[in-house]
């Protein structure tokens, strides 16, 4: 059985039974089925869907807003515009996969050669609670563009979302069987990636997921994307902006209820302006409200679950022990649901739980430091490299010092952030692969050298 709850009040919203194995392995022949024929039809045709989609998602973004909502917890503002997202990135794969798989002319002794993008096939896409609509179509989009089918996991706290997804897509037009939701146990996952049906896997998760899909995917020799966590630096040097950058770190932080991979964590700030950033930053969480999501004012809504709140107050207990300045908040909210306040620890050290952990929710440290290279070197010692942003007055000497920060993506005076425009993802724990852009359309496809040799008389 799995069980929807509302992460406000933590009150049952619906509950389901699983699929059978039976269901999932109807599911995935119909899949296999459906995807031979859409990788005949001709991308121009195919990305007709996309266009589909978006108007599908854009109908809807009232009530699947008001869904991601109740499920998991994130202000209604912002549930409606990762809906828009969602919209914006199927249209810009319509515009654009025509471009991106276009079939490329290569020099080669031959009297003709090309580079062609064919597709997979059915691709396993295991999905997260934290963008529970985001996460999927900023795969789905290229995947479907390209030709490949799906069949989607999705985290079990969101059912309702992931049941609305495949509603979007039966609304859109998707071919049958191209596209099936399954709701399965975790433990079942194991045995969708080894079914000779499945031909590739994405996965946005923790790293700790990330490993045992990567070591059963490498098992069965098919492809994987993995985004996995992050601990993203966020880098004030002493001629940064000062207001400018408080302000744009409160948003970094704590959009999401601070549950995102690419949230800024560790604001590491050069020790000459760490005093001025330190109160404009507090001064701007200070205002943040904390409350019902489903008010259009508030601004941190809970946690989407029980234990992550846990495991975050316990790391601001752990670094406040270790010497670290409680600043704000720090005690979870009395009462029903899972509410945690805009915290704020100033003074952290390298080595608190706050700067060297993952911190999952709305907890912010500030780590100070003598330099660039000090922030920098502090910036890179972590196990993590998703994103970084860097803040600075002198951009020249901030595009040299982006190329020394191990990370997927940097972000010159402004916050990290995901773009269809733009590839998408990291390197050491936090994963491997790209989406989005050109180089994500381009992950789940065959890149096929066709060579013709001179015709004979």
């Amino acid at each position: 059985m799995i069980v929807s709850l509302n992460p406000a009040t933590g009150a049952e919203l619906a509950r389901f039974e699983v699929h059978t194995p039976a269901e999932v392995d109807a599911a995935l022949s119909a899949a296999v089925a459906a995807q031979a024929d859409w990788a005949r039809v001709p991308i121009t045709e195919r990305v007709e869907l996309l266009r589909s989609m978006a108007r599908a998602l854009r109908a809807g973004k009232a009530r699947y807003g008001e869904l991601i909502t109740q499920e998991m917890g994130k202000p209604l503002p912002e549930a409606e515009a990762e809906v828009e997202k969602c919209a914006w990135n199927c249209d810009f794969y319509a515009d654009q996969a025509p471009v991106f798989l276009a079939d490329e002319a290569t020099e080669s002794n031959a009297a003709e050669s090309a580079v062609v993008f064919d597709p997979l096939g059915v691709v396993l896409a295991i999905m997260p609670w934290n963008y529970p609509f985001w996460q999927f179509f900023r795969f789905a989009a290229p995947a479907f563009a390209a030709g490949n089918g799906a069949i989607l996991k999705h985290a079990n706290n969101v059912p309702q979302c992931a049941l609305a997804v495949e509603e979007v897509m039966r609304e859109a037009g998707c071919p049958e069987g191209l596209f099936r939701t399954l709701l399965i146990d975790s433990s079942s996952v194991g045995g969708l990636i080894a079914d000779d049906r499945i031909a590739a896997v994405t996965l946005t998760g923790s790293t700790e997921v990330g490993m045992i899909v990567a070591s059963q995917a490498g098992k069965a020799l098919k492809k994987q994307v993995l985004e996995l966590g992050g601990s993203d630096p966020f880098i004030v040097l002493a001629d940064a902006d000062i207001a400018a950058a408080a302000a744009t770190a409160v948003k970094a932080r704590f959009i999401n209820v601070g549950q995102s991979c690419i949230n800024a964590k560790r604001f590491i700030v050069e020790d000459s302006v760490a005093d001025a950033f330190a109160e404009a930053f507090c001064a701007g969480v200070a205002k943040l409200k904390m409350g019902d999501p489903m008010e259009r004012d508030t601004n941190i809504g809970p946690m989407a679950r029980g234990n992550l709140r846990d495991t975050l107050h316990d790391q601001v207990e752990r670094s406040v022990k270790a010497g670290a300045v409680l600043k704000l908040g720090g005690k979870p909210a009395e009462g029903p649901g899972y509410f945690y306040p805009a915290t704020v620890l100033d003074h952290v050290a390298p080595d608190m739980a706050a700067a060297c952990e993952e911190t999952f929710g709305p907890a912010a440290a500030i780590i100070r430091v003598r330099d660039a290279d000090e922030a920098i070197m502090r910036a890179n010692a972590t196990e993590f490299g998703l994103g970084a942003a860097l803040w600075t007055a002198d951009v020249a000497r901030g595009k040299q010092l982006a190329r020394r920060i191990e990370a997927g993506a940097v972000f010159i005076n402004g916050m990290t952030a995901s773009d269809p425009r733009l590839p998408f993802g990291g390197i050491k724990k936090s994963g491997y692969g790209r989406e989005l852009g050109v180089y994500g359309i381009r992950e789940f496809v065959n890149i096929k050298t066709v060579w013709i040799g001179p015709a004979k008389a």
